[in-house]
């Protein structure tokens, strides 16, 4: 069995949000955004003890963000504000996690053009989800010289 860290504390989104913090856990934290007169709920879980620790072969920093009430103009730029103070709280995130309904479309493409790709399909026996990941580069990054030995 894999430790799993705790979520990271202080998540800062874009500035010009107000973060007030709703519940926090080990592996779990969520908080309230507003700006503007709009208010969005965000849920921050590792995806190895939460929900979707069954559904692919998480890692111990891959992180699942869930928002709730987000109006369609904050799409994309919320999830890729999310995305970022994610990576900067949590450098060791492998995977940013965006689980949304599979037949939406609408949420998918604002989650691709947030920089999310899709990864897979997963029934979780009450809905269908379809996973968006965003990975950094260091993870993504490809070495083609087939000829260097890693490390040597």
């Amino acid at each position: 069995m894999i430790t799993v860290p705790a979520v990271p504390a202080g998540l800062v989104p874009d500035p010009g949000w107000e973060a007030v913090p709703t519940a926090r856990g080990r592996t779990t934290a969520g908080f309230r955004l507003r700006r503007d007169g709009v208010t969005v709920d965000v849920r921050l879980e590792r995806c190895a003890a939460g929900r979707l620790r069954h559904t692919y072969p998480a890692g111990a920093h891959d992180l699942e963000i869930r928002v709730a009430g987000c109006p369609d103009d904050l799409l994309p730029a919320l999830p890729r504000s999310l995305t970022a103070a994610v990576r900067a709280a949590d450098p060791h995130c492998r995977r940013a996690v965006l689980a949304v309904p599979a037949a939406d479309r609408g949420r998918i493409t604002a989650a691709e053009a947030a920089g999310y790709r899709h990864a897979v399909d997963v029934d979780l026996g009450t809905e269908e989800l379809a996973l968006l990941v965003a990975e950094p580069d260091w993870v993504t990054g490809t070495d083609i010289d087939l000829d260097r030995v890693p490390g040597a």
